[in-house]
């Protein structure tokens, strides 16, 4: 199926979604469009918020111009791939140009916190998609073990570079640090 096809699909999912209850996203992998339930737990809002609010303010200094999003849709057309991280550093400007989505090429780093019902497709799918996509870091955080993984230096369609981590850790993500010793796992007190 040709990407425009998919494209076409995957709108007509978010538009049915939107009459949906609950924090539905569409998303277009290997299989082409899919649309799937979110689990917005209140400790993984609050890892994104920490991760966001943290990228942020180093930002300023290293990529003016620059912000942490959560929200929008990244996708490659030349490869049929979209999704939608549960962070992104991308232009600020590209929020104010027309469309639905980011243009990967814009994006310099994409994160993922692995949701309480299990990996879904953050170790796997996208950690394939995502340097095809030219995201050059990307960074997964598993609130269920605690632990973290960085992934950056894409070459040939893998990143070349992975480096795990744990929580309470000082984590180095591209020019960027993240503090994780706030960060809280699934089902633990503290």
């Amino acid at each position: 199926m040709d990407y425009a096809r998919m494209r076409a699909i995957a709108e007509a999912l978010g538009t049915y979604a939107e009459r949906l209850e609950g924090t539905w996203c569409v998303e277009i992998g290997p299989a082409g469009p899919v649309l799937a339930m979110v689990w917005p737990s209140k400790r993984r809002e609050g890892t994104v918020r920490r991760i966001r609010e943290q990228l942020e303010a180093q930002l300023l200094g290293t990529r003016p111009g620059y912000i942490c999003a959560n929200g929008p849709e990244i996708e490659h057309p030349a490869i049929g791939r979209m999704h939608r991280p549960d962070a992104v550093v991308i232009p600020e400007a590209a929020l104010d140009e027309d469309g639905f989505s980011v243009d990967s090429k814009q994006v310099l780093a994409a994160v993922e916190i692995v949701s309480p019902a299990g990996p879904s497709s953050s170790y796997d799918e996208k950690l394939a998609d995502y340097p095809a996509m030219g995201i050059p870091h990307y960074m997964i955080v598993d609130p269920r073990t605690g632990t973290i993984k960085v992934h950056s230096e894409p070459c040939k369609g893998r990143y070349s570079s992975k480096e795990p981590y744990i929580f309470g850790d000082s984590v180095p993500f591209g020019p960027w640090t993240v503090e994780t010793s706030e960060f809280r796992r699934y089902g633990k007190d503290g």
